[in-house]
């Protein structure tokens, strides 16, 4: 058997090796981006909406505040089970002045404005991510904040939003003007639980898991590129390039199997992250 024959089949099998390697490191990154690819579920947003409240009994001497309303709000919660607290938020605050405003304005009384917009519309609008939100709506002259109270307490839905234990934020806003030819009052209530209350997955690793996605990617690009040349070089019998390339295939190779480990490391982190975030928000 000829040395040069020989030559030639050391080649072929160098070949046939590399490029099972390529074939493994192609399977390997196709299940790493695999695992990498589990994302943030989308949040379903519950919107507790029950229907609009016109009040029964009426006073001359009606006076409503945002403060009273906050209180016997939270003082029903407290008589109700011991539920905590609901903390005011300026958001919220907003978006409920706004509802106000707009069924003043178009002379509405309903969860949804003439133009379709709802509580989570006016949510957006103000910045306020939310997984569930509630919104109580009250039309009348209410003696005062406590008698107002009462009565969404006394209504199975408008209680239901008060008594949520999921809810842990509130915004409120009354006012007095003119709906359907009378001066009267409208009061919104606006429940919700923040997107803020479940743990976020920490973005910095997406940005790492990103990079080095970049990175295995630039790296095997000139690993394919050698292996062109190395299909180039056979049967020509230049065992020295050959070897060259050959071991600049395998530097390539190692670098990229380093960084596949960190890759995977992150991937995991990542996902157990996001694993206990949709968790939370699909309580």
């Amino acid at each position: 058997m000829s040395k040069k024959f020989i030559i030639l089949i050391l080649v072929a099998i160098g070949l046939a090796g590399l490029f099972l390697i390529r074939n493994r490191l192609t399977q390997k990154l196709a299940e790493i981006k695999k695992s990498a690819d589990i994302v943030l579920e989308d949040v379903k947003k519950e919107i507790l909406t029950p229907p609009p409240l016109r009040a029964i009994r009426e006073s001359e001497q009606a006076y409503l505040t945002r403060g009273g309303v906050i209180k016997w709000t939270n003082i029903n919660r407290a008589n109700n089970g011991g539920l905590a607290a609901l903390t005011e938020n300026q958001q919220l605050d907003i978006a409920a002045k706004l509802k106000v405003q707009d069924m003043f304005a178009r002379q509405y009384f309903e969860h949804v404005s003439p133009t379709g917009g709802n509580i989570s519309t006016l949510l957006d609008g103000v910045g306020y991510q939310f997984i569930a939100v509630g919104e109580n709506l009250a039309l009348g002259n209410y003696e005062n904040d406590q008698a107002l109270v009462q009565a969404w307490m006394d209504s199975p839905g408008h209680r239901a939003n008060i008594l949520n234990n999921r809810f842990r934020e509130i915004g409120v806003a009354v006012a007095q003007g003119m709906f359907e030819g009378r001066k009267t009052w409208l009061a919104v209530q606006a429940f919700a639980l923040p997107l803020s209350a479940c743990p976020q997955a920490d973005e910095t690793l997406k940005t790492q898991i990103n990079m080095l996605e970049r990175q295995i990617a630039e790296l095997k690009v000139k690993a394919d590129a050698i292996l062109t040349e190395l299909e180039q070089l056979k049967g020509k019998g230049n065992r020295e390039l050959y070897n060259q390339k050959v071991n600049e295939y395998n530097s390539i190779d190692n670098q990229i199997n380093g960084l596949i480990a960190q890759l995977k490391s992150l991937v995991a982190q990542y996902n157990e992250q996001i694993k206990i975030f949709n968790a939370c928000i699909n309580q």
